[in-house]
C-alpha cells in the first residue's frame, strides 16, 4: 500500500466539521492533542460536505465565522468544502430536503439519513489521498443508534477506502464513548465558541429554530452539563423537556 505520509513528521488529518457542537469541540480536541504531541503545528483540515440539505447554508455561514475565532483560528487550514449531492437519490419529497424537519419530541430514529456516513467518508477519503492526508476524524456520540456509526463500520470502511485508494487512512472516532453533555463540558474547558455553532434542521435566519428535535438534543444536554447554550434561538423553549 503507498504511504503519502510528507517527509515532514507534522501529521496531515481531515476533521469532518458540520459546524454543530459535537464536531467544534471535535476539531478543538484535535488541535489540542496535536498541539501537546507536535514539535511543529499539524496541518489540520477542517471539511464541511454540502449534500443538498436544506439547513446547509446556515451550517456553511456559521462554519466559516467559527473557524474566524479562537480557538480555532491560525491552528487549522482554511474550511475544504466539497460537493456530494443525494438530491438525485433522496425522493423529492424528503424532509432533509424540503426543511419538514422532525418535530421537538420525535424518536431518534427519525433523523436517520441513509447512506450519510458512507457518502461522507467516500468523498472525504478521495480528498485524503489526493491531499495526502492520513487521517479522517468523524464525530458520533455515544449511544448513536444507526448502522453507519458503530466501530464496525468504521473498521469495515476504513479497511475498503485504504484497499481501494491504495493509500494508509485511519478513521478515528474520538468521541465514540462521550455523551453529548460531556462534550459540552469538553468544550467549555476549550472555550469552544458555542454561540457560533449550529444544531438545527431548520434554522431560521441562520439562527437554531428550538423546535425540531436536534434543537431539542442540545437543549437538554446543555441542561444536563448544568449550563447554558449561548446559542441563539428563534424560539427558546423554557422547559427544554417538553419544548414549551
Amino acid at each position: 500500500m503507498k504511504d503519502m505520509t510528507e517527509t515532514s513528521s507534522r501529521a496531515r488529518i481531515a476533521v469532518l466539521c458540520s459546524g454543530g457542537l459535537d464536531s467544534a469541540v471535535l476539531l478543538a480536541s484535535e488541535i489540542r492533542r496535536l498541539s501537546a504531541t507536535q514539535s511543529e503545528r499539524a496541518y489540520i483540515q477542517p471539511i464541511y460536505v454540502s449534500s443538498g440539505f436544506s439547513w446547509e447554508s446556515s451550517e456553511r455561514t456559521c462554519t466559516r465565522k467559527m473557524l474566524q475565532v479562537a480557538p480555532f483560528v491560525g491552528k487549522v487550514e482554511p474550511l475544504a468544502e466539497l460537493e456530494c449531492p443525494v438530491t438525485d437519490t433522496y425522493p423529492e419529497a424528503h424532509w432533509a430536503l424540503t426543511g419538514d424537519a422532525p418535530a421537538y419530541n420525535t424518536d431518534d430514529q427519525e433523523v436517520y439519513l441513509i447512506g450519510r456516513n458512507i457518502l461522507l467518508l467516500a468523498k472525504v477519503s478521495a480528498y485524503c489521498a489526493i491531499n495526502q492526508l492520513e487521517q479522517i476524524a468523524v464525530g458520533p456520540l455515544a449511544g448513536n443508534p444507526f448502522p453507519d456509526a458503530t466501530p464496525e463500520f468504521f473498521s469495515a470502511m476504513e479497511r475498503a477506502l485504504q484497499e481501494g485508494l491504495d493509500h494508509t487512512l485511519k478513521i478515528t472516532a474520538p468521541f465514540r464513548s462521550l455523551t453529548k453533555e460531556e462534550v459540552i463540558e469538553r468544550g467549555l474547558d476549550m472555550s469552544v465558541p458555542f454561540q457560533l455553532t449550529l444544531s438545527c434542521m431548520n434554522p431560521v435566519d441562520d439562527k437554531h429554530c428550538g423546535r425540531c428535535s436536534k434543537c431539542r438534543e442540545r437543549l437538554q444536554a446543555f441542561s444536563r452539563a448544568h449550563s447554558d447554550d449561548p446559542a441563539e434561538y428563534a424560539f427558546r423553549p423554557k422547559n427544554p423537556n417538553t419544548g414549551t
